[in-house]
């Protein structure tokens, strides 16, 4: 089956170059994502991660004083006790090394 034309008149082959090259500039700019986000550095994400543990930890306090007594000998409750129990203030004053992936 002959290509369809566009025109009266034959393309040249420098037309033909430049309506493929505008179509895939077209398709290019139609599927360009934006960029990636960026991730914080490390000791930032560090710190975030560490604030979301004690932020949990203190949650789990939470429903560990308002188990109610049908369940303070339970799996459930020890497994609150052990959580709360953890020490994660150590974990504040790790400084993270520098010089691994993006600092």
């Amino acid at each position: 089956m002959p290509a369809h034309r566009i025109g009266t008149m034959p393309m040249t082959p420098a037309e033909r170059q430049a309506r493929h090259r505008a179509k895939q500039r077209r398709a290019h700019h139609a599927h360009a994502a934006s960029p990636a986000p960026r991730l914080l550095p490390r000791p930032q994400r560090w710190a975030a991660a560490v604030a979301t543990l004690v932020a949990l930890q203190d949650e789990y306090r939470a429903w560990l004083e308002r188990l109610p007594e049908s369940l303070e000998g339970s799996p459930t409750a020890e497994k609150l006790q052990a959580i709360t129990e953890i020490d994660l203030d150590e974990l504040l004053v790790i400084d993270p090394p520098r010089g691994y992936g993006r600092d």
